[in-house]
């Protein structure tokens, strides 16, 4: 059977790792290189911890790396948005791109100056980027180049709510969403804010009313709905490593019961094979889908009020392993390759 290879730039950082965990185990995949600066010579497998029998057994440098991308079918970038910024359109013309960064996220190029810190300088590729939420949007990403992986925050808090924008059951101007992070979310360059002694026996909001996925999450619900939805975001910093629990509150819309609500989410989610809704939102637990591809959803209705919690890795869900469903929706390989 015939292996895609594949490479990854910034496979140090903790996507990069969790991405190459990944791609070591899938069935028709073998890594062509994996890029680290500052590990360049190192053993994939020391620093990994996972086995490698072929493929890529040591880091090379960014360079190194460039120039192995035109014989692979896919290039995996897990790397700081700026970075993304600049190889993303030097890859494209070679191999396909999934990019872990939000450099190609948001599909109005006004926005990333507020968002992102910088403007961008190639709003023709926004528009050719694919959003590759795969529960949502996955007939959009089968056989593309070019894929914009979710945020994490993103993830969680649009597949909560999702099912009640797509079928009109909410008021789209009352929806609030609060979600928590484990550290791991912040990437893995050393910061005071984030070392051990700041975040044990704590817990806080951070960019409140100015994170970057609130327009993500903005702009996939709009899509959903078919008219713009505004909402609230406000995002956490738990003291643990990984993990995200989201709790979303929405207004039902003057008529909607109970039942409607779960018809909407078990329509939308049912038949998911990485998505497990719970019996209660109280079920749902960042334990539960701690180092795995999975989301968990609950949700509960009181009157005309909604609560809708998710659950997923930051580091899976969040990012690597939605890039592996991202890259098997683009190959054409079974959805769930290498992530059963």
């Amino acid at each position: 059977m015939t292996r895609a290879r594949v490479g990854i730039v910034g496979a140090s950082g903790f996507s990069g790792l969790d991405l190459t965990r990944l791609l070591l185990r899938h069935e028709r995949v073998t890594i062509d290189f994996l890029t680290s600066d500052r590990w360049v010579g190192q053993s994939v497998q020391t620093r990994t911890g996972a086995r490698v029998t072929e493929g890529a057994t040591q880091y090379v440098s960014v360079e190194q790396g460039l120039e192995r991308a035109a014989q692979c079918e896919a290039v995996f970038l897990a790397t700081p948005a700026e970075t993304s910024l600049e190889l993303a359109p030097k890859l494209l013309p070679k191999t396909r791109v999934v990019d872990l960064a939000g450099t190609f996220r948001l599909q109005d190029a006004s926005l990333y100056p507020t968002f992102y810190k910088f403007t961008h300088p190639e709003p023709a590729l926004l528009q050719q980027a694919v959003y590759g939420m795969p529960e949502l949007f996955r007939e959009r990403v089968a056989g593309q180049r070019f894929i914009s992986n979710p945020g994490c925050y993103a993830t969680a808090a649009t597949l909560s709510v999702a099912p009640l924008v797509r079928q009109g059951l909410v008021d789209l101007d009352s929806i609030v969403i609060s979600a928590a992070s484990g550290v791991s979310g912040a990437g893995r360059k050393a910061s005071e804010e984030f070392t051990f002694m700041e975040i044990d026996a704590d817990f806080r909001a951070y960019k409140v009313l100015s994170h970057q996925h609130t327009p993500e999450i903005e702009q996939t619900l709009s899509a959903l709905a078919g008219r713009p939805v505004g909402l609230v975001f406000t995002p956490h910093l738990l003291p643990m490593k990984r993990g995200i629990l989201s709790t979303a509150v929405a207004n039902l819309r003057e008529g909607v019961d109970g039942a409607e609500v779960a018809l909407a989410f078990e329509q939308a989610y049912g038949a998911e094979p990485l998505v497990r809704l719970m019996p209660s939102p109280e079920a749902v637990r960042i334990a539960d889908v701690a180092s795995t591809p999975f989301t968990h959803l609950g949700f509960s209705v009181k009157g005309r009020k909604v609560v809708s919690i998710a659950a997923i890795d930051n580091l899976q869900k969040g990012a690597a392993s939605q890039a592996v469903q991202n890259l098997n929706l683009m190959l054409g390989f079974p959805e769930t390759m290498g992530l059963s």
